[in-house]
């Protein structure tokens, strides 16, 4: 990765709360990097900053105190018409898409060309060739209210990229569609990344797509940044309570957490072992004893598993020990799942 196109010194963001002398402090001494040519996702729960954080970033939120640094230039110091010029090397989508509903999707695409003074043929064939970069060329006559949410992120999108922006905001950019229309959506999010070298910042609630995408992680909670580092260091040795919670997020993990009250839980980490090695199965056979999975959650990864089990040891002590030895002798790593209730 490069040097840092943003950096953040002890950001802070305070709003008036519902009584006169009371505050809400949103953000409270943020301090990150974020590196040019990387995809890096903030992830928080609802009302932990994150939203906040993002448009601090490109000034559409003033930091109370505090600093942000867009390629070494403090966004602070800059004059109205300076700061307009920097944000077009911000782009920005979000997760109402927040097209104009009068415009067809060419000429939503052409709208910051426009704002900006490019010249009107030249606009509409920069708009064109991002709808064929997006998967939308059919679509260049069609008005929002004509597309499904996929295809209307699709054209906000190109509509983010039509001024060849150094960063591309993405605030929560996936969470009113649907998986497979998601899945769709950040495999076009890494192509970007990948074929122009646009730095992505992805804010969500989600982590699964901070797994599926995200180079460094940065969990939000309580409107600090509690722990920060590569999604799969962070993915594996969780330090803070809001990065275990993380680990189970809602739904399915959620759910299976009700489960975890005998003894002998343990979670079984994947680090690039071979995905085929039938890793539990043998291990069942070795010492002919059942295990029950709790939880499963791994992926093939050209021919490597990541992720984690959840797996229920014999209540034998003797023999529960034995099989996390012969575990680690694997080169996996094994915690105890109760930490992470």
């Amino acid at each position: 990765m490069g040097a840092a196109i943003i950096r953040t010194e002890n950001l802070n963001k305070v709003f008036p709360g519902p009584q006169p002398d009371a505050v809400n402090h949103v953000l409270r001494d943020i301090n990150l990097d974020i590196h040019q040519g990387e995809i890096f996702g903030i992830i928080g729960r609802s009302g932990a900053g994150k939203s906040t954080f993002v448009r601090c970033l490109n000034y559409l939120e003033r930091p109370t105190s505090g600093e942000i640094f867009f390629d070494d230039i403090r966004l602070s110091g800059l004059t109205r018409k300076e700061l307009y010029r920097t944000r077009q090397s911000m782009g920005m989508i979000f997760q109402q898409f927040n097209l104009l509903q009068q415009r067809s999707a060419l000429r939503n695409i052409c709208y910051p060309m426009e704002v900006a003074g490019r010249d009107r043929r030249e606009s509409r064939e920069r708009a064109r060739e991002l709808l064929s970069l997006v998967g939308m060329e059919e679509k260049a006559d069609s008005y929002p209210s004509q597309l499904s949410g996929g295809q209307r992120q699709r054209v906000a999108i190109a509509r983010a990229i039509a001024l060849n922006p150094r960063i591309l905001l993405c605030d929560e950019a996936t969470s009113a569609l649907d998986p497979e229309t998601t899945r769709g959506v950040l495999a076009l999010l890494k192509q970007i990344n990948r074929d122009y070298g646009i730095t992505i910042v992805v804010i969500t609630h989600e982590m699964h797509v901070i797994e599926s995408i995200c180079n460094r992680v940065a969990i939000l909670d309580e409107s600090q940044v509690v722990e920060m580092g590569p999604v799969a260091e962070v993915f594996a040795s969780p330090k803070s309570d809001a990065a275990k919670r993380f680990i189970f997020s809602d739904g399915e993990r959620a759910g299976k957490l009700e489960d975890m009250r005998g003894k002998n839980i343990i979670r079984l980490v994947f680090e690039g072992n071979s995905s085929f090695e039938p890793v539990v199965a043998s291990m069942v056979l070795k010492f002919r004893k059942e295990v029950n999975i709790l939880f499963a959650d791994t992926r093939d990864v050209n021919g490597e598993a990541h992720g984690q089990m959840i797996l229920q040891l014999p209540e034998d002590e003797q023999v529960a020990a034995s099989m996390r030895k012969y575990l680690t002798g694997l080169g996996l790593r094994t915690e105890d799942a109760t930490d992470y209730e």
